[in-house]
């Protein structure tokens, strides 16, 4: 029975790391497509707003923010408006500008390397020989998948700045979580940060007056396809990978995107692909293997190794 139960865990964590980079690449790849012809602002506000009032009927129906306290409020809150709203803003901006859709996919992916270098001195973790080798295999992957799109677009320089910009907002929002006491459900997490984002964006587009949606079909299909994916699926398995199996797993997870973003972007968008971007995919994909081999093993070492004060990354850094 504990081999049957271990089996479908592992499967529903393969097919919930499958689903997360899709749902994220649908990130980088619909907004080419929807900010053709509207203001990428306009977007966003209505990307999150009525998605941020279904969450909050659907939390006040459940009774699943029972109990969540102001402090839990505020420090989600803060996390949101990292993870989300900054992120975002930033990526639909470079997109907006005419990055291709894979450089800001590998401009966000070179986080794992940054994020393993941090958490040794942030959360107190150690990461494995085996694990840096996987994540420099997957960086050099990722390089060869998005290199001939450098240089293809016509934006300038200091435009690649937002994809980084990105990138920081993101790694400041899941340190702030794993560092964070504050313990709440998935959805209580979403819903918070969904609401925070709608909010600033609702102001600043306000402000800006870019509030006003037109009213064209296609306009409302991506506002429906940017909510599902791309927000409540994708944010929503990172929250839960994130404590399922590991901060320094799903950053490798994260090495996928901008394969995945290249392949899509190239049936989509006819941006390049070359059998030097196939190459890239492989690299990619056995640095990732190469990672999460590691933190399978990591979850099978006995627990006694956690009294020497070292905390490893792995199963054993589910949230606080």
């Amino acid at each position: 029975m504990g081999i049957q139960i271990g089996l479908l865990r592992g499967a529903v964590t393969i097919g919930a790391s499958v689903a997360f980079v899709v749902t994220w690449s649908s990130g980088f790849l619909i907004p080419a497509f929807a900010t053709v012809e509207v203001a990428p602002l306009t977007l966003l506000v209505w990307r999150f707003v009525p998605l941020a009032v279904v969450l909050l009927a659907v939390v006040a129906v459940s009774g699943a923010g029972r109990g969540v306290t102001a402090r839990e409020l505020r420090v989600q809150a803060l996390i949101g408006l990292f993870a989300q709203f900054g992120y975002c803003a930033a990526v639909y901006a470079a997109v907006a500008v005419g990055i291709a859709t894979g450089t800001v996919a590998l401009i966000d992916a070179v986080q794992p390397l940054i994020v393993a270098v941090l958490v040794g001195p942030l959360l107190g973790m150690r990461v494995r020989g085996a694990q840096w080798a996987g994540l420099g295999v997957g960086a050099v992957g990722v390089l060869l998948v998005v290199q001939s799109q450098f240089g293809s677009s016509d934006a300038p320089l200091v435009a690649y700045l937002l994809p980084v910009a990105a990138m920081v907002c993101l790694i400041v929002g899941t340190f702030l979580q794993r560092r964070s006491t504050v313990q709440t459900g998935v959805l209580v997490t979403l819903t918070i940060h969904v609401t925070a984002t709608a909010v600033l964006f609702l102001v600043v587009a306000a402000a800006a007056g870019q509030l006003a949606p037109p009213a064209s079909l296609s306009f409302w299909l991506a506002v429906v396809l940017t909510a599902l994916f791309p927000t409540l699926a994708a944010y929503g398995l990172y929250w839960w990978l994130l404590r399922r199996v590991g901060i320094t797993a799903l950053q490798a997870l994260l090495f996928l995107m901008a394969p995945a973003t290249a392949a899509g972007g190239a049936v989509l968008l006819g941006e390049t692909l070359t059998l030097v971007t196939v190459c890239g995919f492989v690299l990619c994909a056995l640095g990732v293997a190469a990672v999460l081999v590691v933190e399978a093993r990591t979850q099978q070492e006995p627990r006694s190794e956690g009294a020497a004060g070292q905390r490893e990354v792995g199963g054993s850094l589910s949230t606080p």
